[in-house]
């Protein structure tokens, strides 16, 4: 009696571990056919595209004289990888046949006078002979539409988690970087850990340091640059639903840079190649570098940075002003990562973009 129950419950034991590996293995079988299709989607999709004969898909010389007038402006906030990703523009500018400007203001004053605006937007859109062209500063956003100009700027722009800039501000104007080593900035010999700031009350460190990328996609109006200011917030948020083509995060540069070459070809063509080259293994972390490459870096990389502590972070998100940064921050990001979602598709394991994913039918008259 007992031997049978025994085998009993062996069968039993035996019949569950078959199940279970039958479960295993019809999932494995399901994920492969998964796999399967989606590169067959891509496969299909890109016969058909190439297969059509449609003129939406043609560049018409109407199109191509837009291209050649067209203008994209890079108001970048301090200490976003700004300097690498500019770095790009850079280095792909002769081949793809455009041309980078650099805004340099008095004093990098991200305010202009009203009559600076004016001579600003004035300069930009008429300045044919420069067009197609890339405008890089450190500018808060300009609306082009207050001067009854009917040309608008392509916006694009950066941003980075707020304290992880205000750090990395700290220190570069004290130690610099590896891309001018030698260059003493302005705070040079200053030797106090930000910890040491925050725990001293200094105003290096002070929140009012954080209220900088709100500002900037705010705008010139005074409210703007009020740190803390609620209206200011919002209407940052606005500019960037209304007014940006895209922005990206500091943290996912990579993922920046693929949209902006799959939507702006024209400036970014070649550009996650090059970036990719840059970020190989010969900077720490960095994938291998491809044959031939040398492993040149667009990344630049603040000196003698130091992590805040634990103590330090949890004192700098209590104030308001870092909590409102941050909310923008997520904002950018939850954006940023619905583009993503919608332009790229991972084909093992790597992003890529989408080609067209509509095309027109039922054309009438024939």
């Amino acid at each position: 009696m007992g031997f049978s129950r025994t085998m009993q419950t062996r069968y039993q034991l035996l019949m569950a571990l078959l199940f279970v590996a039958a479960i295993i293995y019809l999932e494995n079988q399901i994920q492969r056919l998964e796999a399967a299709r989606d590169k067959m989607e891509h496969v299909l999709a890109t016969m058909q595209l190439q297969s059509l004969q449609v003129p939406q898909f043609r560049r018409s010389d109407d199109d191509l004289a837009k291209s050649n007038d067209q203008i994209v402006i890079y108001n970048r906030v301090p200490k976003t990888a700004s300097t690498s990703f500019v770095g790009l523009a850079y280095d792909l500018c002769q081949r793809n046949g455009y041309n980078v400007i650099h805004l340099n203001t008095t004093r990098n004053s991200p305010i202009m006078s009203i009559q600076d605006q004016e001579r600003f937007v004035t300069n930009v859109t008429n300045w044919n002979a420069k067009k197609p062209v890339f405008y890089h500063g450190h500018l808060s956003y300009l609306e082009f539409g207050r001067f009854g100009l009917s040309q608008k700027p392509v916006y694009i722009n950066i941003v980075r988690k707020p304290l992880d800039r205000l750090v990395s501000y700290y220190y570069f104007v004290r130690w610099g970087d590896d891309f001018r080593p030698h260059l003493r900035r302005n705070k040079h010999g200053d030797s106090k850990t930000f910890d040491d700031c925050v725990e001293q009350g200094e105003p290096d460190c002070a929140p009012e340091k954080l209220w900088m990328q709100v500002p900037f996609f705010c705008g010139h109006a005074v409210e703007c640059w009020e740190p803390g200011n609620r209206w200011a917030l919002e209407e940052a948020k606005r500019n960037l639903v209304a007014n940006y083509f895209l922005v990206g995060v500091t943290e996912e540069l990579e993922d920046f840079v693929m949209l902006l070459e799959a939507a702006l070809p024209k400036f970014f063509r070649g550009a996650t190649s090059l970036f990719q080259q840059g970020n190989c293994q010969e900077v720490a972390g960095g994938r291998p570098c491809p044959p031939g490459t040398g492993g040149k870096s667009h990344l630049r990389k603040t000196s003698n940075k130091q992590e805040p502590s634990k103590e330090t972070i949890r004192k700098i998100q209590r104030s308001q002003i870092w909590q409102m940064e941050n909310e923008f921050y997520q904002f950018v990001l939850n954006q940023f990562h619905h583009v993503v979602r919608r332009s790229l598709r991972r084909v093992n394991g790597e992003l890529t973009p989408l080609g067209a994913q509509f095309f027109y039918e039922k054309i009438r008259p024939r």
